[in-house]
Order: structure tokens, then sequence, then C-alpha cells
């Protein structure tokens, strides 16, 4: 996947792997990570301090992510 400037994030790609250009849906797509990226880090944080296994959570989160449901979804 080609990076975008900000090297955290990908360059957003359409379902036909066209390149997503527009400059404001850019800026929504990247605060909406910067966001999750935030709230994801201050729950590792906190269950560290609660002594959870480190392990533990990195998979709790990797499972929320799973769980996400695309409402969008095209039934072919």
């Amino acid at each position: 996947m080609t990076k975008a400037k900000n090297p955290a994030l990908p360059i957003w790609l359409r379902d036909d792997g066209s390149v997503v250009a527009c400059t404001e849906k850019i800026k929504v797509m990247t605060e909406n990570f910067d966001e999750i990226k935030q709230i994801a880090q201050d729950a590792l944080e906190d269950g560290l301090l609660m002594e959870v296994s480190e392990a533990q959570m990195r998979e709790a989160l990797h499972q929320l992510i799973e769980t996400l449901v695309n409402p969008y979804q095209k039934n072919h």
C-alpha cells in the first residue's frame, strides 16, 4: 500500500483502485484516524496501568476492529 504524506496513513483508495484525492475527504479521514489512535493509546495505557497483559490488550484491540460492520455494503 502506498503511503501518504503522514507515514502512518495510507493513500486512500476506492474499491476500483482509484485514489481518493478530495482534500476534505482526506482531512476527515486523517482527523478520524488521529482520534482513533489517541483513544486506542489511552485504552492500552489504562490496561497496562491496571496490570492487564500488553499482548492481551493488543489482541483485544485487534478483535474490536474485526467486529466493525460496513453499513454501506452492497449486496450482490
